[in-house]
């Protein structure tokens, strides 16, 4: 419980950082210097705690999918909060889990019954209360945290494809390496400016030239790193020492904390309807969460490294 307690006020602090960031530095510069931390704390602390470091594997391509889905997530998600207020953002993410059932029937042909499916509808339905898709405050920035929360949903489904072969600290380097590998790209690509034409602030957190850091924004985006690293290892070891339905629960401190951040840094106050529409996804998600493990499903450890 600690664990799972630790990760979520980790993760949270992560999103109100880059929150706070989006609009000095390109999201893809920040990505890269969190990741490249993350990456030195992954291999230099965390692997030698697990017995060492191991990067020798034979599932090479499925892990850098996986990965690949882990940089969809991070990027639209974070590409949402420079323009949505961030417990939104946050409780619309917050579908993953309801994205995961779907596509746990599609991909790994699992049963899910009536109860659930009822789950997801409410989930579903928080979803659009939040957005609120035929009123005039509606943002299309809003979609982004549904991809990131499908991009998330596909890093869970491939972590069961994976099982238990693979340390945790293995799969949080490969993590590291596509991050590296996609922002890196896309610095050389777009880290001018030339497309950045776009007023939008999700587009322009994007698409921004990237700039040296100032002293202290760089120690923020040191931090960052570590913070990444120690999230991913303190949400991988809760789902290791305890069961999905004890864990879970406490992931959903991050939405708690979403509105605390976003209330005192940034001045933001949830709407009646934004509050009922995270008070529905976050039935739903725990419901789909204790009947997960009631019905003895082995918990996958996804979030090491994954989000935030």
């Amino acid at each position: 419980m600690l664990c799972a307690i630790g990760a979520a006020l980790v993760f949270s602090a992560n999103d109100m950082v880059i929150k706070f960031l989006s609009d000095g530095y390109p999201l893809h510069q920040i990505v890269f210097v969190r990741a490249t931390l993350g990456l030195i704390v992954t291999m230099a602390v965390i692997a030698p705690l697990e017995g060492g470091l191991v990067l020798r594997t034979r599932r090479l391509p499925l892990h850098l999918v996986r990965g690949l889905c882990v940089v969809i997530a991070n990027m639209a998600f974070f590409a949402s909060i420079a323009a949505l207020p961030l417990a939104d953002a946050t409780a619309i993410f917050f579908i993953s889990p309801l994205v995961i059932t779907g596509l746990s029937v599609l991909i790994l042909r699992e049963h899910v019954g009536p109860r659930r499916w009822a789950a997801v509808a409410v989930g579903l339905v928080g979803v659009v209360v939040i957005v609120r898709p035929t009123s005039a405050s509606f943002q299309i920035a809003a979609l982004l945290p549904m991809l990131a929360a499908f991009g998330y949903a596909m890093l869970h489904i491939f972590t069961r494809r994976l099982g238990v072969s693979e340390k945790a600290s293995t799969m949080a380097i490969y993590i590291q390496i596509t991050f590296i590998l996609v922002s890196g790209a896309f610095g050389l690509v777009a880290g001018d400016g030339r497309f950045a034409t776009s007023s939008h602030p999700s587009l322009q957190f994007l698409l921004t030239a990237w700039v040296w850091p100032e002293t202290g924004d760089f120690a923020i985006m040191v931090a960052l790193g570590v913070l990444s690293a120690a999230g991913g290892y303190l949400i991988t070891q809760a789902y290791r020492l305890s069961e999905a339905g004890l864990v879970a629960p406490f992931e959903y401190l991050a939405l708690v904390m979403a509105i605390f951040w976003g209330f005192t840094i940034f001045g933001e106050v949830p709407t009646l309807w934004a509050a009922g529409g995270m008070a529905l996804i976050l039935a739903s998600g725990l419901y789909l969460a204790l009947r997960e493990a009631g019905l003895g499903k082995r918990p996958a450890v996804v979030r090491h490294s994954s989000r935030r």
